[in-house]
């Protein structure tokens, strides 16, 4: 049996439904998964309680993804085994919603202006009311009305950092993510820190409050794992890890099952979450 601690549903930028997400993990035999969403917990709710993975003893953690700026680097903070129902948590994501819609608004009026007919409720319509809208909505309809051939030459062209049609979004400091997903009873977890091109960046994350470093990703060579395992060791951090799951084509991996993790590591954060909260999952 094996885990996957990091999934996204099509509650912000992945394209399956949480439902769809607990059926191929069933069929691919794993024991726990964790929705991570990106600024929403819309895709955890709705399968916190979900009766399938019940019958299947399948475990879902609940999760989430916040992005943060350090000098000249975005970093991701993953934070697991969040009580959702916490009313600072709640607040804040519902301040990050009405952010990004507004985001949304300004990144489409300047693709518009570059000459690409496009329309916030065709966005809208794509993302769906309760999801976390983003720039891969966006490119989506780009590619849908045939302007690019793919989303990943959308942000090439359009929307990466840079590029004519992005807008900075409201992001949370360092220590209000870390503060917030401790409020929410979770675990706070350095996201994928070989995307971060930068260990000395990695160190003061680490530094700045993290328990858990995600050692296991698509994205880290065998090098790069041998060396956050030690960060872990050396910082007493949990090791955790997952497929960072889209379901997008062409990204690795297009399916659950085949990027996992040992259930030791989920179990592992499952334990610190009860061992510091005296309560269960």
């Amino acid at each position: 049996m094996a885990s996957d601690l990091h999934i996204h549903s099509d509650a912000s930028d992945g394209l399956l439904s949480p439902q769809t997400i607990i059926d191929m993990a069933i069929q691919a035999e794993l024991s726990c998964i964790a929705i991570t969403d990106h600024d929403t917990i819309d895709g955890i709710r709705a399968i916190i309680h979900n009766e399938k993975a019940k019958r299947y003893d399948l475990t879902i953690i609940p999760g989430i993804e916040f992005s943060t700026d350090m000098p000249q680097r975005e970093v991701h903070i993953l934070g697991y085994c969040i009580d959702i129902e916490n009313t600072a948590l709640q607040n804040q994501l519902h301040t990050l919603h009405v952010n990004r819609r507004n985001r949304a608004k300004k990144m489409i009026s300047k693709v518009t202006a570059l000459g690409y007919d496009i329309h916030y409720n065709e966005v809208l319509a794509i993302a769906g009311e309760k999801s976390t809208i983003g720039r891969p909505h966006i490119a989506r309809v780009l590619v849908e009305k045939k302007y690019f051939p793919t989303i990943s030459s959308v942000f090439d062209v359009l929307l990466d950092t840079n590029r004519p049609g992005y807008v900075p979004h409201y992001k949370l400091s360092v220590a209000q993510i870390i503060t917030l997903i401790r409020q929410a009873n979770g675990i706070p977890v350095l996201a994928h820190p070989g995307l971060i091109g930068d260990d000395d960046v990695v160190l003061a994350m680490v530094q700045s409050g993290m328990q858990g470093i995600e050692v296991y990703h698509p994205s880290h060579s065998e090098m790069q794992i041998e060396k956050y395992t030690q960060f872990a060791r050396e910082y007493n951090l949990a090791v955790t890890g997952g497929s960072d799951f889209h379901a997008t084509p062409g990204r690795f991996p297009e399916k659950l099952g085949i990027f996992t993790i040992p259930d030791e590591l989920a179990i592992q954060l499952q334990y610190i979450h009860d061992h510091e909260n005296g309560t269960s999952l």
